[in-house]
């Protein structure tokens, strides 16, 4: 039997809704990267991005565990000497909490030149209205049962 190779004709893509309000940002996160890369398909090729869409809603309510909103930083250089900037994550939910997961999902993705077009299929709102009913997502739930 010969290995399966998925072809650019055979990919088919499905809309998720998940709701932020529902978990940390790290489930979130977990979930959306493995639906944007297609982990959960048959059909997964590693050098073909056969993923799905993701859209995140009410990105405002997102919840962080423990002290990670002061504990965590995100670092960017420019490139000169003493050209580093920082700052927590508390400083960016409070900015964008949008730009919050958009880093988390972008940093659970492989390297390589997929990662940017499985991260153009990442929607991401603030509120709770999306525009892409027409797609009729589903949605996905992350609710913790309590025993």
């Amino acid at each position: 039997m010969k290995t399966y190779s998925q072809k650019t004709a055979e990919i088919s893509r499905k809309w998720y809704v998940i709701d932020a309000t529902d978990a940390t940002l790290g489930r979130i996160s977990t979930v959306a990267a493995s639906l944007l890369i297609g982990k959960g398909k048959p059909t997964i090729t590693s050098h073909m991005d056969g993923g799905d869409f993701v859209i995140i809603v009410n990105a405002d309510n997102l919840v962080v565990s423990g002290n990670k909103t002061d504990k965590k930083m995100y670092y960017r250089h420019s490139g000169f000497p003493g050209g580093i900037t920082s700052r927590s994550l508390g400083d960016v939910i409070k900015n964008d909490a949008s730009e919050a997961i958009r880093l988390s999902i972008r940093g659970m993705l492989p390297v390589n030149k997929l990662r940017k077009g499985r991260l153009d299929r990442l929607k991401i709102y603030n509120g709770a209205e999306h525009n892409h009913n027409a797609q009729k997502p589903e949605t996905i739930s992350l609710k913790k049962e309590v025993k």
